[in-house]
């Protein structure tokens, strides 16, 4: 690709991502979402994207569905795709979220008994360049709340892995504990999460669409067995399980 097609792309999906930041739920919109215990939250949802080592055009778009409060799986959609936009820092939605979509039609079209109440996204949502995550993508385009949670930190916005952010991470004690993801605006984008006692090294949460920041850091620490959050997890897992089973010989 050429600079001037790059440069072109990049102004029109800066353009989309502006429309469609307005739409963007920063709040809770759900019941569930504002009782202690998430009373009535039954389903949760997770996506995740794998690819085979050395191929970043084929991979495993993979959706799960599990039981809340314990956690079990539900529904599984492992669908392999091939990815026809560039990847561009900052537009990894534009790639993936049409796949991710695909299949929360499919299970609403043929299961629709199953469909998530909440969408557990790999990456980021308000913690973003522009404030528009995949995770907000996702949440807009599916109008399902979606959660953010993002394994490394997006250096963005004034948010720095500096020996503040690390000595920041040393004071969670334990599971559960977290501090701000504050930007040079003094908004606050997301929240460092230490996610299990199991693990010091924390995730990084950010709303998505359709629920408050700090519901989704409770929500996100409620589905940690480990450190990732189980929707996330299992998708992840059984997106790589596709991916050995059917192309043995590659490395993922």
């Amino acid at each position: 690709m050429s600079a001037r097609p790059a440069e072109d792309l990049v102004k029109q999906w800066e353009s989309e991502q502006a429309l469609l930041r307005q739409q963007v739920v920063e709040g809770d919109t759900e019941d569930w979402q504002r009782a202690p215990d998430f009373s009535g939250l039954q389903r949760v949802g997770g996506v995740d994207m794998s690819f085979i080592k050395g191929d970043d055009v084929n991979a495993c778009a993979q959706l799960v569905v599990l039981s809340y409060p314990d956690l079990q799986l539900l529904y599984e959609d492992s669908q392999m795709v091939t990815l026809t936009a560039p990847y561009i820092a900052g537009f990894l939605a534009f790639r993936e979220t049409p796949f991710f979509l695909e299949s929360l039609q499919r299970l609403e079209r043929d299961q629709p008994q199953l469909l998530p109440q909440v969408v557990f996204v790999d990456g980021n949502g308000l913690f973003h360049y522009r404030e528009f995550g995949l995770a907000c993508h996702l949440g807009v385009l599916s109008g399902l709340p979606c959660v953010g949670v993002a394994k490394n930190l997006l250096q963005v916005q004034g948010v720095n892995k500096d020996e503040e952010h690390q000595s920041q991470i040393a004071a969670l004690q334990k599971g559960g504990d977290s501090f701000p993801l504050t930007a040079t605006s003094g908004k606050v984008l997301g929240k460092a999460l230490r996610s299990s006692n199991k693990s010091s090294k924390p995730v990084y949460v950010s709303v998505g669409h359709s629920i408050s920041l700090d519901t989704a850091v409770r929500l996100t620490h409620s589905c940690c067995r480990y450190r990732v959050p189980e929707p996330i997890r299992q998708a992840d897992c059984l997106s790589r399980e596709y991916l050995r089973k059917h192309f043995p010989a590659a490395d993922t």
